[in-house]
């Protein structure tokens, strides 16, 4: 009989399958689904509504008499600090709440016990708390570096008065409180600091580089190192050293900022004595590995996180440019290329790579396309480290006769710009004249490749310009 059968149920779409209905269906045309077997909707009354707005409260809560902290006794006096147990609670149906000093039924107050057991005759209960009582309040600790006085309550405290750290300390850039600790975190609100590395730059005169963490990488592991310094017939003579970090090795950040400081400091010792640039870049590198293996001895400024210790390593490649020369010295995978300004001239690649592929192509057994495209290519075998099979620094002289930049990177660069033509198009026209806005285009290249490496490149023209001479 009709009166039997089930009534449709009011809905536009199918529980089920989503599908639209008509109005008086029973069954779901696309799926089969019973309409009749659907709930009715629940009287819910949410507490935040989508749109934004407050909810209507129900009558029960409307008529809650809800506890108000005392106002002062005149506007003259500030308002009390008041706890949790100072206010009379009550639950959202209107029943009075327990005080924290009295036992509530239901709930098993925390035992005196060391060992959290119950006492003798207690019965268990839904929830326990296997800890010690805790007082009402804690004492408040005095920050680090702080001298000693009563401690302050930032509760009541002006928190609009300055804060002056202690000399030497570093608060988070975050919260603007807490301190910041040995592993760059802030130990308030836990926030990571951003790393002096991660994004470096520096213009010299007529030289700049720029270094970067990339977007992949959890710190920049790559370093770099700029200068100048003048010959004894007082003509220029433009540095700069770039380091790569050997990830697979212990603390490459510190091998690498070692390395570049040491070549550097090396050549800026030598040059000026009338020392050939060529013999001075081949010390340097001998000065950096010595650096870098005196890492493998001295104990780490922190606990690397790895699953064994090895000793600290990384590649460089330098370049040196004065009025009339141009030197490159390397070890690893780092490379220099040369960009002229005329770029109807051809560009050039200054280095060979310390590495497998290289190897391969070397030896005439792969194409230099079959060897870089093999998951191998990249491994090194020439690198600085106390671990190093045997130190070969590689240096080379030039005497271009044209103007033009000298480009000295880590692959983080050259790998989406392998080939000199490739780099000669990703640098900047006017490469000589802005060094420092060339070698910010070059990482945004490699950053905007995908980044997957730390990226750093120097940007020297060359012939170097008269001392005091600086960039456009």
């Amino acid at each position: 009989m009709m009166s039997q059968m089930p009534q449709p149920t009011a809905l536009s779409r199918c529980p089920s399958c989503e599908e639209p209905l008509e109005a008086g269906d029973r069954f779901c045309g696309a799926c089969g689904y019973d309409l009749s077997a659907v709930p009715a909707p629940p009287q819910d009354h949410p507490t935040i509504t989508m749109n934004g707005s407050s909810p209507r409260p129900s009558e029960a809560a409307a008529s809650l008499d809800w506890p108000l902290a005392p106002e002062p006794a005149s506007s003259d006096t500030p308002a009390p600090v008041h706890r949790a147990a100072d206010i009379r609670g009550l639950d959202s149906g209107g029943s009075e709440l327990p005080h924290p000093d009295t036992e509530s039924a239901g709930v098993q107050q925390p035992s005196e016990h060391p060992s959290g057991a119950q006492p003798s005759g207690a019965q268990p209960s839904g929830v326990r708390f296997d800890r010690r009582p805790e007082p009402d309040e804690y004492p408040l600790a005095p920050p680090a570096g702080a001298p000693a006085g009563p401690v302050v309550d930032p509760r009541t405290a002006d928190l609009g008065a300055s804060v002056t750290p202690a000399a030497g300390t570093k608060l988070c850039v975050a919260c603007r409180s807490g301190h910041v600790d040995s592993d760059g975190y802030c130990e308030n609100c836990g926030h990571a600091q951003p790393r002096e590395r991660d994004h470096m730059e520096q213009e010299l005169g007529a030289v700049a580089a720029v270094s970067d963490r990339g977007l992949r990488h959890h710190r920049n592991e790559d370093a770099f190192a700029i200068s100048s310094t003048a010959l004894p017939d007082g003509s220029p003579a433009v540095v700069a050293i770039v380091c790569d970090g050997v990830s697979s090795a212990t603390r490459p950040d510190e091998a690498s900022l070692a390395a570049s400081r040491a070549a550097n400091e090396a050549l800026l010792a030598a040059l000026p004595l009338g020392t050939h640039p060529q013999q001075a870049m081949h010390e340097a590198i001998l000065a950096a590995a010595e650096a870098v293996n005196a890492l493998a001895e001295a104990p780490p400024a922190h606990e690397e996180h790895a699953p064994h210790q090895n000793a600290p390593a990384c590649t460089l490649v330098g370049a040196v440019v004065t009025p009339t020369l141009l030197i490159v010295g390397w070890v690893g995978d780092s490379r220099a290329y040369w960009v002229p300004v005329d770029r109807a001239t051809p560009p050039a690649r200054l280095t060979e790579d310390d590495s497998w592929a290289a190897q391969m192509v070397a030896a005439g057994l792969m194409s230099e396309a079959q060897a870089y495209a093999d998951e191998r290519a990249h491994a090194i075998t020439g690198w600085l480290g106390a671990d190093a099979y045997e130190l070969e620094p590689h240096t080379a002289s030039f005497k271009p006769d044209r103007p033009g930049v000298v480009v000295v990177c880590t692959d983080g660069l050259w790998n989406y710009a392998e080939a000199a033509e490739e780099m000669a198009e990703v640098v900047p026209l006017d490469a000589a004249e802005r060094p420092l806005h060339s070698a910010q285009v070059l990482v945004g290249h490699a950053l905007d490749g995908g980044g997957h490496d730390n990226v750093t490149v120097a940007v020297v023209p060359f012939p170097a310009p008269p001392q005091g001479a600086g960039s456009a």
